[in-house]
């Protein structure tokens, strides 16, 4: 996925753009499959460059295999700080808290070299 990044980024400065932000929103699902897939990474780049650098992108992305969906949007001012999609995701991380390595489990060894039980013994 940051391939794809770097290569539009590529494309937009060697045309005479910059790009202003870059943001990867990572495996989301999708509203209904797209060429039977149900998950798609997402990445948004938040571009300032002439029409023909916005054209040979939209060309680049077009003839790309791994790109199933893109969508290009003309904004009068780019937003500042971190986009609506950002801050859900920071919120929704806050909300279910740090899912760090648990201290008071430390001492716990991996399940593989636990002795296997009974079925009978489980039951009981």
């Amino acid at each position: 996925m940051d391939t794809l990044a770097e290569a539009a980024t590529k494309v937009v400065t060697d045309h005479g753009g910059t790009v202003v932000k870059t943001e990867t929103w990572g495996l989301r699902s999708l509203a209904y499959r797209i060429a039977k897939n149900r998950k798609a990474h997402y990445v948004m780049l938040e571009i300032d460059a002439p029409g023909d650098t916005v054209a040979e992108l939209e060309r680049q992305t077009s003839i790309n295999e791994d790109v199933i969906r893109y969508m290009t949007v003309r904004v009068d001012e780019h937003e500042q700080g971190p986009t609506v999609m950002m801050r859900k995701q920071e919120r929704d991380r806050e909300r279910r808290g740090e899912r760090g390595e648990r201290g008071d489990r430390g001492d716990r060894g991996d399940r593989g070299d636990r002795p296997r039980r009974d079925r009978e013994e489980e039951n009981a």
